[in-house]
């Protein structure tokens, strides 16, 4: 029995989210990390309710979620997510995987855009929750 008051699960999946990264998550992550985007602390895989995001701005309640292939026929799901964390304060922009991978100024000036509240300059790079 754990003496522990609480679930350690979701920090240990975290964790090894964060030592498997896709190649996205790591391409961004450089351009994320250190205050580097706006001066906006960014932390990975950070447990929110049931969900594990991908990129969290806390103090600019902002989630940035990469998804692969797969989400384009999880949908619904996603949409639930999104709607979780809309309801908890948080905005969430997504981007596939390959929007990173070949236009990462592109997913960044998207960032940037969320951040200072204006309109986003690449709207059809975009996937930006419900």
């Amino acid at each position: 029995m754990s003496d522990k008051a609480y679930d350690r699960t979701p920090t240990l999946r975290s964790r090894e989210l964060r030592n498997n990264a896709t190649d996205a998550e790591r391409k961004l992550w450089r351009h994320l990390r250190n205050r580097q985007l706006c001066r906006t602390r960014f932390n990975r895989q950070v447990p929110i309710g049931p969900f594990i995001c991908d990129f969290v701005a806390r103090t600019a309640k902002l989630i940035i979620e990469l998804d692969g292939g797969q989400h384009a026929i999880r949908t619904a799901e996603d949409n639930r997510r999104t709607r979780f964390l809309n309801i908890h304060g948080y905005r969430v922009l997504r981007f596939w995987n390959n929007d990173v991978l070949e236009n990462v100024e592109g997913v960044l000036a998207a960032i940037e855009a969320a951040l200072n509240d204006s309109p986003s300059p690449h709207p059809s790079r975009e996937r930006e929750g419900n």
